[in-house]
């Protein structure tokens, strides 16, 4: 749920939008000037008086709705407890997988072997984790931000690890567009930490062709998986060799 706070702000960047003035404002609904600045500057307001603003002014008050809970916080990770929730069941973990990709329902059934009524069991138990908001007719919207991110080394990065890495690997990139780099190098504090700055940016660049890409039919989509490491390192077997 959107707070009032949000509600006031997406009413009053509305009311921006469409030149109309605090006192033009108080013209519309019959009260002072100074009565409309009450309104506003405590931060919270009855149904009922937003329903008479968008009314006498032409403000839908769906997309007012809609666009404060569009705009409320949202959180860049999950908490300990949340990924915990996840990797003890693999089928709430692919639909939240499912979730972060902006799969529909049928899409899903369509996919896997998962039944509607076993989907819609683990979209509620993804709303009560707090990963999405359940709405009607079983849609959702995420509750995580674009910036979203698994917990470093948290319950949801072990169990890629030990069970989706090794498979990852085993593929043979050999699809347009796909790639695999081992690039070694020996660089400054200052170079490592610049090169992390690059690879947060081409997250938000994959970030940003997803939320594009969304507009497209699914039959023009295909899932790839971008998996990024970068740490100061040294294969094992090449550390057994180094002179004492």
């Amino acid at each position: 749920m959107s707070s009032p706070e949000q509600v006031l702000d997406v009413l009053r960047a509305e009311l921006r939008a469409t030149g109309i003035t605090y006192k033009g404002l108080a013209e519309r609904i019959g009260v002072s000037e100074s009565s409309v600045k009450r309104m506003f500057g405590q931060k919270d307001m009855a149904l009922s008086r937003l329903a008479q603003i968008c009314q006498a002014t032409g403000i839908a008050m769906e997309d007012v709705l809609r666009r404060a809970a569009d705009a409320r916080p949202q959180a860049d990770a999950l908490t300990l407890p949340q990924e915990t929730s996840l990797v003890a069941n693999p089928r709430l973990l692919l639909m939240a997988i499912c979730c972060l990709g902006h799969w529909s329902l049928e899409g899903v059934i369509e996919t896997y072997r998962l039944t509607e009524a076993e989907c819609i069991t683990l979209l509620a138990e993804l709303d009560r984790l707090g990963l999405i908001e359940l709405k009607p007719l079983n849609r959702y919207s995420l509750r995580v931000s674009n910036a979203f991110r698994w917990l470093p080394d948290g319950p949801v990065q072990r169990f890629f690890r030990e069970h989706v890495v090794a498979d990852y690997f085993a593929g043979g990139f050999n699809r347009p567009g796909d790639a695999l780099m081992c690039l070694p190098a020996r660089l400054s504090g200052a170079s490592a930490q610049e090169l992390g700055q690059k690879i947060e940016q081409l997250a938000g660049e994959l970030a940003r062709l997803h939320r594009n890409d969304r507009r497209l039919p699914p039959d023009e989509r295909d899932g790839y998986t971008l998996l990024l490491g970068f740490r100061s390192w040294e294969f094992s077997a090449f550390t057994a060799l180094r002179r004492g």
